[in-house]
């Protein structure tokens, strides 16, 4: 298998397509996923990102009547999707890798199944709190920072493993890591915010993916600042269509992320969400066209289980 940052060197400058997919939930059919982003392969995507979740706590009655919090995890199966996405569409997988709900050993036997297929990209992220949470905590045995997880993985590559145990064939990820161009939630400043993702780099990380966004500036701003901090490993732009009215106020609640006043001044405008996929579309194609202009290496977009919004764009700026 071929590395994230292999793919950029070897496409000299031109900018490529990637998309990231979410497993459905638990019970679901695989074959809806897989047909839903088969029309994205046309574009000839290097790799796709697989998230990976979380467990949730739920409250369950026992036989004896009391109440019990047990551990489900409604969308499992990343390792399988990405070894059906490599078997059925010859691309490379880059599953993400969390801390949110794993210990150090999970981890560990996770990262040693994928080296297990082949695969050689992982996205490293801290994972979001529990719902009922509100704050991220560790699981007992966890990690509490993504920079912890980039150093775990980064060893594996090394040929250590926890426990001073040692690998006689040590892993070969590349490792990527997420970047906030309008700040992480949880960072005190932007200056905080910069410290931790030049750690990440330090640790082992070899690219960054950023956070949706849809003002280019932010993330033009955000490539200048990590520039002058001395993070030189390329950074992919991460980017979502905006498909309905009502994803103003959800998409801003949940990753923390301002619309340009012309966006939502168009967006308001518009009588039905069909008007607003329009509108979402011509958005995005325009943020795709200056983005390729600007230089980035690859265009990357959270689809969300949607496809049809993402090939429009990619039809007109590829």
């Amino acid at each position: 298998m071929t590395k994230v940052t292999e793919f950029i060197r070897q496409a000299e400058g031109k900018t490529l397509f990637s998309i990231e997919i979410i497993p459905p939930l638990k019970g679901q059919n695989i074959n809806e996923l897989l047909n839903s982003i088969e029309p994205l392969m046309e574009f000839k995507p290097p790799f796709v990102d697989v998230t990976y979740h979380r467990e949730e706590l739920i409250d369950r009655v026992g036989q004896d009547g009391l109440i019990e919090r047990i551990p489900v995890r409604k969308r499992p199966g990343t390792v399988g999707i990405c070894a059906r996405l490599m078997e059925r569409f010859h691309v490379d997988a880059v599953p993400h890798i969390i801390c949110g709900g794993f210990t150090k050993d999970e981890t560990e036997d996770v990262l040693i199944d994928l080296h297990y297929l082949g695969i050689d990209n992982v996205l490293v992220l801290r994972g979001d709190a529990e719902k009922s949470a509100g704050v991220f905590k560790a699981k007992q045995g966890g990690h509490s920072y993504a920079s912890e997880l980039v150093k775990q993985v980064h060893d594996m590559n090394q040929g250590k493993l926890l426990n001073g145990e040692t690998e006689m064939w040590p892993t070969n990820f590349c490792i990527g890591v997420a970047g906030y161009p309008e700040k992480h939630f949880d960072a005190t400043s932007f200056d905080t915010d910069y410290a931790h993702l030049r750690k990440k780099v330090e640790l082992g990380a070899d690219y960054i993916v950023t956070q949706m966004f849809f003002d280019n500036q932010k993330y033009f701003q955000f490539v200048e600042r990590c520039r002058a901090e001395g993070i030189t490993v390329p950074i992919i732009p991460g980017l979502k269509p905006l498909a309905t009215k009502k994803q103003l106020s959800v998409l801003a609640q949940i990753f923390h992320l301002e619309f340009p006043d012309e966006l939502v001044s168009e967006v308001e405008k518009c009588a039905t969400d069909k008007d607003v996929r329009k509108v979402g579309i011509e958005w995005g194609i325009h943020q795709c066209k200056e983005l390729i202009a600007y230089g980035v290496p690859v265009l990357h977009f959270y689809t969300m289980g949607k496809s049809d919004n993402v090939a429009q764009i990619a039809r007109e700026v590829f």
